[in-house]
């Protein structure tokens, strides 16, 4: 568990609005709602490698053969294992950086990183997009939950098949701050 410690620090930041007593790094943890060791990609080639410069010394590098006919076809994220009530305060944070873009771009758009259903019609819960560059940088993406929503009816999901590109992704966190 010390581990998981080390990523709530760094994710104190997140939730600024928590009292105190949520400031703990232990009790900030007791909020994640997935299971950050284990994403899952669809529709591109990943590796694990260490890497010091990100948050948990791994990533995943994902390479991404070529833009999809939809942003989707390539994508990396994972299960929501808790159940989520009405009204909570959602927060999809992740590590990325783009290790390398098509035809030498130095940055990439993310164009739905989100927190949706796990089965169709995969309905949108929380969704934003987000900006990378070659830096690693802690992503984010936040909202309220429409409704309840059961364990395991969520689910994370980042899209990269926007280009032929390859993007390094560090630990995938869902937090739930509560209402």
């Amino acid at each position: 568990m010390p581990g998981w410690k080390r990523i709530a620090a760094a994710l104190i930041v997140l939730a600024p609005e928590a009292p105190a007593a949520a400031q703990d790094p232990s009790d900030l943890a007791r909020q994640i709602i997935n299971d950050p060791s284990n994403p899952q990609v669809a529709g591109a080639k990943a590796a694990l490698r260490d890497d010091p410069k990100v948050q948990g010394g791994k990533a995943l590098r994902i390479t991404i053969k070529g833009k999809g006919a939809n942003p989707w076809d390539a994508s990396v994220g994972g299960p929501i294992a808790k159940p989520v009530k009405a009204g909570d305060k959602l927060i999809l944070a992740f590590w990325a950086r783009l290790e390398k873009g098509e035809n030498g771009a130095a940055t990439a758009t993310l164009p739905y990183d989100a927190i949706q259903l796990a089965t169709a019609p995969y309905s949108t819960v929380v969704s934003g997009s987000n900006q990378i560059g070659p830096e690693w940088k802690l992503q984010q993406v936040a909202g309220k939950a429409d409704r309840d929503y059961p364990a395991g009816t969520l689910k994370v999901t980042i899209q990269l098949a926007t280009a032929k590109q390859t993007v390094d992704v560090g630990p995938i966190i869902v937090l739930d701050t509560g209402q």
